[in-house]
């Protein structure tokens, strides 16, 4: 680590760790875990245990219609540890609101920490059933469906939300008002417009228009990768909170390292690799485990100098037994790590 970021990690450590309260129930520190589909289940939730130091987790996107009859035994997404659900939300997805109050009632009641409306996601199959970033759209539906989840639990709500259709920050930050007033506890902003995949870099000015315009609490999102990143965002914006996402995935050990002081060793790196395969193999049938390997193999690949050759080598096969051995050959000894991970590989 260099001495910047050392720095950066100090100063940063007492910013993050400032206790927090959300609609009467305390959060450990102000740097989140953010939902990602296919990304934040539980078997890399279990890896990133072993390190701590988030304030909240956020689950996978669950479709609203699922969640009152989903079996957690068998679900990909709507699945969890008893022993995280004092620091585990929820996050939903839908188009009738009347569903989503459903799916709310049965998070209550599985004892998850909250519920998270998402209305960011701009996917074409999810835009195009009503859901996700569409529900920006509709102000009138997205606050009615806010109004719905409120009247139907006691645990807070939150939304996750992001620009709009359109570059202009203004109606994000109309829409965060409106949010607040039909009843959301906290709100979590991407500053990127909807059909935007990462074609160009955020606008964390626009974060702080909506912080501003709110009393609720704002966390920002979107390339945060180093401790600098963070206290850079957290400065410019005043947003309360930060929500990691890719970064997250590729270093299980961010949050503890920059709100507890942990400093990864090398073996560190080899340990949560083979933490994933073993979890993944015992939450998941192997048709399905292996999709998921894969897909968090990309981001953790990008840790290192020559990640594009290393994430190929790692994924050759078709089966976990060949994923374990490709696993094993390339980290006889951990291979050569970059200071901060590679971004292209971020955005394939």
């Amino acid at each position: 680590m260099q001495a910047s970021d050392i720095s950066a990690v100090s100063a940063l450590s007492e910013r993050l760790n400032a206790p927090l309260q959300i609609r009467g129930r305390s959060v450990a520190n102000r740097l989140w875990l953010a939902p990602m589909a296919g990304l934040g289940h539980v078997a890399f939730r279990e890896v990133a245990s072993r390190f701590g130091g988030w304030g909240l987790q956020f689950t996978g996107m669950c479709s609203a219609r699922a969640v009152p009859t989903e079996k957690p035994a068998v679900s990909p997404v709507f699945s969890w540890r008893p022993e995280e659900l004092s620091t585990l939300v929820c996050q939903i997805f839908g188009a009738d609101p009347d569903d989503m109050a459903l799916a709310a009632e049965r998070i209550q009641a599985e004892g998850f920490w909250g519920v998270d409306i998402n209305m960011g996601c701009s996917v074409a199959p999810i835009v195009y059933k009503g859901c996700g970033a569409d529900l920006m759209r509709d102000p009138e539906r997205a606050c009615r469906m806010v109004e719905k989840v409120r009247s139907a639990v006691d645990i807070p709500v939150m939304v996750k939300f992001r620009t709009g259709w359109q570059a202009e920050p203004e109606p994000a930050v109309a829409f965060a008002r409106m949010l607040e007033q039909a009843g959301a506890d906290a709100l979590t902003f991407h500053p990127r417009v909807a059909p935007d995949r990462r074609s160009r870099p955020p606008r964390t000015d626009h974060i702080r228009l909506v912080k501003q315009a709110v009393s609720v609490p704002v966390f920002g999102n979107g390339n945060v990768f180093t401790a600098g990143d963070c206290l850079r965002m957290l400065d410019a914006t005043g947003c309360d909170g930060v929500s990691l996402g890719r970064i997250g995935i590729a270093r299980p050990w961010v949050f503890a390292e920059w709100t507890q002081g942990f400093v990864p060793a090398e073996e560190t790196y080899r340990e949560a690799l083979f933490a994933f395969l073993d979890a993944i193999e015992k939450w998941n049938i192997p048709s399905r485990a292996i999709k998921m390997y894969k897909k968090f193999v990309l981001y953790y690949a990008a840790n290192f100098t020559y990640g594009n050759r290393l994430f190929g080598r790692l994924i050759a096969g078709e089966t976990m037994e060949r994923m374990r051995e490709n696993a094993e050959r390339e980290f006889a000894a951990v291979p050569q790590i970059s200071e901060r991970p590679n971004m292209l590989m971020f955005t394939m």
